[in-house]
């Protein structure tokens, strides 16, 4: 499956290592200006070869757009976009190609479909999540449209935590990271990792404001399942918790409910969704990124034959993928946020209504 999204939706194409990547993405209202620019920065934030704390992989991620533009503005047909892969180096996968690499989707992709592209992973790379920025780079255009904004940070690297969160901040640092007083031990972890062919897992908190209350389609669609479906489907990603998440099962009721004044919510334990539906408060996600499965030490595995063999891997790898998947984890929210918008159209007659009343 290669499609997300329901009204709101965009398909990716591509792999790793192949000539390119890209996506089609289809329910664009006409009338959003587009700046490409915007877009292209969104790409910058996540690609690869920035800095010591990333992939030394040199990639321009630049963008071009095929279809559904004209003269600035969407015209309310499919946008494609091609995304052109300019610095691969499939050599250094040739000593792995017939055996499995720990940790990867090698072993289940090749049980599971019988072939295998072993040139960095082929379709399961998390090379692919370039063009889910540039998909997410539209649904924020029209997010923007409505007023809502999303934004993320790097909240916890190998267990060094933050303990406050400054958005504002997030833009000046090279990973990211939410709070300057840890940043450079968070730093630290990284690099450690990285001297000793190891690797760090890290958390990224996404947060939503302006949401609108009323997003979410229950019973089997709600905001938080469709959350949680997104975040989990980027690469690495092995937890999501929505508002206080796992805290929520450690206090008691009175504690955990958000009460209700006049004036809103005295509280946001649930992350700004009742119901699976949005409340009008912050949306608050974390995501929980494992450790980097490509390391520079020996692992024992097995080769395509089922015989023991050593793996012993080669090329440029993220030491942290947490820091650039922060960037995927905020794009996946705004497409999330761009299908339930335009879903919500139709929850109630009056909103049809002023749509064909004459």
């Amino acid at each position: 499956m290669n499609t997300f999204g329901h009204r709101f939706r965009f398909s990716t194409f591509g792999e790793s290592h192949g000539k390119a990547l890209g996506c089609i993405v289809d329910g664009v209202p006409a009338g959003i200006k587009i700046d490409e620019e915007f877009i292209q920065n969104e790409m910058d934030r996540r690609k690869p070869g920035k800095n010591k704390y990333a992939t030394a992989r040199k990639e321009g991620d630049k963008v071009e757009i095929l279809s559904g533009v004209f003269e600035g503005i969407t015209t309310g047909t499919s946008i494609s976009m091609v995304i052109f892969n300019e610095n691969q180096k499939s050599k250094d996968y040739t000593n792995v190609k017939d055996l499995f690499r720990p940790g990867h989707a090698d072993f289940t992709y090749f049980n599971k479909y019988g072939t295998r592209d072993y040139r960095g992973g082929g379709r399961s790379s998390a090379r692919e999540t370039a063009a889910r920025v540039a998909a997410g780079a539209i649904a924020k255009l029209m997010l923007k449209e409505l007023e809502i904004e999303v934004q993320s940070g790097i909240c916890a690297i190998d267990g060094v935590e933050a303990s406050e969160y400054d958005f504002s901040s997030v833009s000046d640092s090279e990973i990211f990271a939410l709070d300057k007083n840890v940043e450079q031990a968070q730093k630290d972890a990284i690099l450690a990792a990285k001297n000793k062919h190891n690797s760090v897992g890290g958390v990224a908190l996404v947060n939503v404001k302006n949401a609108p209350i009323g997003l979410g389609e229950p019973l089997y669609f709600k905001l938080d399942s469709q959350i949680a479906n997104a975040m989990m489907s980027i690469n690495a990603v092995k937890a999501v918790e929505i508002g206080d998440g796992t805290l929520s099962s450690k206090v008691k009721g009175y504690d955990n409910n958000d009460q209700i004044r006049k004036d809103g919510f005295k509280t946001n334990h649930s992350g700004g969704i009742l119901g699976g539906i949005s409340n009008g408060d912050d949306i608050n996600v974390k995501v929980y990124f494992k450790s980097t499965p490509s390391i520079f030490i020996k692992q024992e595995t097995v080769d395509i034959h089922n015989d023991e063999v050593d793996c012993e891997l080669k090329g440029r790898h993220d030491p942290c993928v947490a820091v650039r998947g922060s960037v995927v984890a905020e794009s996946m929210m705004a497409l999330v946020l761009a299908d339930m918008a335009l879903l919500n159209m139709s929850s109630k007659i009056e909103n049809v209504k002023k749509v064909y009343s004459k």
